[in-house]
């Protein structure tokens, strides 16, 4: 004869009915976080490099071309035929040397090649200053 209960007795059967809802959303989470994260990427294989130590410029100059074709060193006017020596008299002191070129965006090509030439006769540096393209 049982005296026990049935009622008494702890149940044994497991409600996946909650789980079943938890297991949806976390998939709807990761199918929607996936499309979201990268719409539009194009995946590539990009190339390894090992550069060592990049070196950072003590010393740098500004040269500026304006729409009139005036040159500027340091907001200094120079002329052209004056620009060479006018770059050796900063490079005096033997530090390294990088030039910040701004011109004006109506100033013909050939100015700009004639300072890079002048810099790449007296292996200095160049970097050509440019302005933030605005969305519109």
């Amino acid at each position: 004869m049982n005296l026990r209960s049935r009622k008494n007795k702890p149940s044994a059967e497991v409600h996946t009915s909650a789980l079943n809802d938890i297991m949806f959303f976390l998939m709807l989470f990761f199918l929607l976080a996936s499309a979201v994260s990268n719409p539009q990427v194009v995946k590539l294989l990009l190339p390894k490099s090992s550069a060592g130590e990049q070196s950072v410029a003590k010393k740098t100059l500004t040269v500026s071309i304006t729409k009139e074709l005036g040159y500027f060193i340091d907001k200094n006017p120079v002329p052209v035929e004056g620009l060479e020596a006018a770059i050796q008299s900063q490079m005096a002191g033997g530090e390294e040397l990088t030039i910040m070129l701004y011109v004006d965006n109506t100033v013909p090509i050939q100015n700009v090649i004639s300072v890079m030439d002048v810099a790449n006769r007296l292996k200095v540096k160049v970097v050509l200053a440019t302005e933030p393209k605005k969305d519109k």
